[in-house]
């Protein structure tokens, strides 16, 4: 072989091998869990993708995501949690009961949460900005404003006197939305009633009992179950004549009368950009817990108008949305 023809040979083994190394290269694999199905959290699922691509992150082509879904079984998690695991997923994301079944899976495995209540409150880690461990997350507080958003009702509605709180008894948090909307309650001279439900038939029997209780409003707590039941909650809400309030923008765009929180779908894009960072090699203990900035008022009127109900312009002025 000839001096220059080797050399040549020689130089195109060297450009070509860093290809063959990218080729072989193993794509990274991001898990993606809730109890709900797929059809409810499009959005979410859209807004986490968004976020991932601010990172460089494209679903498909330098990342896989791996969705699991419960469809509404709580005791379907754990198994899928542990497969997300066998799958050698890089990082899990999942809400809070998704969280926990993540948690009891692995202890090497990064977890992302994205949870609407207090995550050192209810153990998901010791500090906000130093959470330590194989979890952070991002948190979009509906617990925390429940005493608000009672308190917007009762502006809205003064004459009624009694004010339903529906929670998710599944959830670790609703004992904490039940503690602070009695003690709102009880600083302003109302009165509440406590129902529960985490299934779809278990909602009318709620709506059925408010009706038999005279309850004049209606506050619904937080979790991944109501999100996923956003539009069957407008429209017995429509239908028994009850307004109710809720804690993100999305029930407000099924039909909900108002809204009041963060917006959760944000939350979601935030939970994309840490997973981002989290694949680039940042560990999760050392990221702080992403916590919302923004809370947003958002009101329906086409709803105000089919519960014959009044929004004072004053109210309207103040909302960060008015959806006619």
């Amino acid at each position: 072989m000839k001096r220059r023809e080797f050399i040549t040979l020689l130089g195109g083994a060297v450009v070509a091998r860093p290809v063959v190394a990218r080729a072989q290269q193993a794509i990274p694999v991001v898990g993606f869990l809730r109890v709900t199905s797929q059809a409810d959290s499009l959005n979410l699922v859209t807004a986490f993708r968004q976020g991932l691509k601010e990172t460089g992150f494209f679903d498909g082509q330098n990342v896989t995501i791996e969705y699991r879904w419960a469809d509404g079984q709580n005791d379907r998690l754990p198994a899928l949690a542990a497969d997300l695991v066998n799958r050698r997923s890089s990082v899990i994301v999942g809400h809070s009961i998704a969280v926990m079944a993540a948690r009891a899976a692995t202890s090497t495995t990064a977890i992302l949460f994205v949870v609407g209540n207090d995550p050192v409150r209810t153990g998901l880690v010791t500090n906000l900005n130093r959470p330590g461990g194989n979890i952070t997350g991002v948190t979009f507080t509906t617990v925390d404003v429940i005493a608000k958003r009672l308190g917007q009702l009762h502006d809205l509605f003064p004459s009624v006197e009694l004010i339903g709180v529906l929670v998710n008894p599944d959830l670790p948090e609703h004992e904490l939305e039940v503690r602070d909307a009695e003690a709102a309650a009880k600083a302003i001279g109302r009165r509440v009633l406590v129902v529960k439900a985490a299934t779809p038939g278990e909602l009318i029997t709620v709506f059925e009992g408010l009706v038999q209780a005279d309850a004049g409003a209606l506050l619904v707590g937080g979790g991944a179950f109501f999100t996923s039941q956003r539009h069957r909650l407008a429209v017995l809400s429509a239908r028994h004549g009850i307004p109710a309030s809720f804690s993100d923008r999305e029930f407000a765009m099924a039909g909900g009368l108002l809204s009041y929180g963060p917006s959760q779908t944000d939350a979601y894009r935030r939970a994309g950009v840490y997973a981002g960072r989290i694949l680039k090699g940042e560990k999760p203990g050392d990221l702080p817990v992403d916590q919302p900035t923004k809370f947003e008022l958002v009101i329906n009127l086409g709803t105000a108008r089919i519960l014959g109900v009044s929004i004072p312009n004053a109210v309207q002025l103040i909302a960060d949305e008015v959806i006619e």
